[in-house]
């Protein structure tokens, strides 16, 4: 099954996973609308596309809110009709990665980005796949969903948790009805969101890590194997897998008060 003549709407779409996926299906025949929160990074994602025979359509939006997601699904129809495939792959973590210190705005943030968002997205495109009686909605979660730590922090495992479940549930609810709901669950990668841990690896462990390009090749495969496959679960992970010990103590003591227990 190919992506010719299919509409697929991708978030997160201006770096990492979100823009190598992108330029896959763009190559494989996809009209891909990247969306995100800075113009400017997709606009330049699109450029990209199109100067490798692609078609692409950059929107900037918050898609926490839900104005922006109905504002954005209807200039998608208005341009280029019906969405046959949703990507979600935008995602957040916090800062203060241990409970004890977590503040609660950071809490709702990681939620409304990681589960929220895609519960607003789903909603908005359900009547398009439904209604035709196909569709695939294909969610990037973390394998911090199946073993959560202080490496994503308490926030982002929970809500990486909450959206492989409602993954899952639209897997058992809605696969008679022709939609495909696929759960991906990729471990390290290197990717920008590292650049803002507690302890950003060195460039050394990055270099055994996935790649974003290798996750994009199992979101890939989810979208155009033909739609009597479902792939509900994708684990990626790194072949080799790197002592963390370090970057969880660090990681423990992220945004703690000066007189909490002593750092040793």
């Amino acid at each position: 099954m190919t992506t010719t003549g299919r509409t697929v709407l991708i978030t997160g779409a201006g770096s990492g996973m979100g823009r190598e996926t992108a330029r896959l299906l763009a190559r494989d025949g996809a009209t891909v609308v990247l969306v995100g929160r800075r113009q400017q990074a997709l606009d330049e994602v699109r450029d990209t596309i199109r100067a490798e025979g692609g078609n692409a359509l950059a929107i900037a939006a918050d898609i926490t809110r839900t104005e922006d997601v109905g504002r954005l699904l209807d200039r998608v129809h208005a341009e280029l009709g019906p969405v046959d495939v949703l990507i979600n792959n935008a995602g957040s973590s916090s800062s203060v990665l241990n409970p004890q210190w977590l503040p609660h705005d950071e809490w709702r943030q990681v939620l409304d980005v990681n589960l929220t968002a895609v519960f607003q997205l789903t909603q908005a495109v359900l009547p398009d796949m439904l209604g035709r009686g196909a569709g695939t909605i294909v969610t990037v979660s973390s394998l911090a969903a199946v073993n959560p730590n202080l490496l994503g922090g308490a926030a982002y495992g929970a809500a990486k948790a909450g959206v492989r479940n409602f993954m899952t549930f639209l897997h058992n609810t809605f696969r008679n009805q022709g939609l495909r709901a696929v759960t991906v669950l990729p471990g390290e990668a290197d990717t920008p969101i590292l650049d803002h841990r507690a302890r950003p690896p060195a460039a050394e462990e990055r270099a055994h890590m996935l790649r974003p390009e290798d996750v994009a090749e199992a979101v890939r495969l989810a979208v155009t194997l033909p739609q009597r496959v479902v792939l509900q679960e994708i684990v990626v992970a790194p072949t080799r897998q790197r002592d963390t010990s370090a970057d969880l103590e660090i990681s423990r003591w992220a945004g703690a008060p000066a007189d909490a227990a002593p750092r040793a």
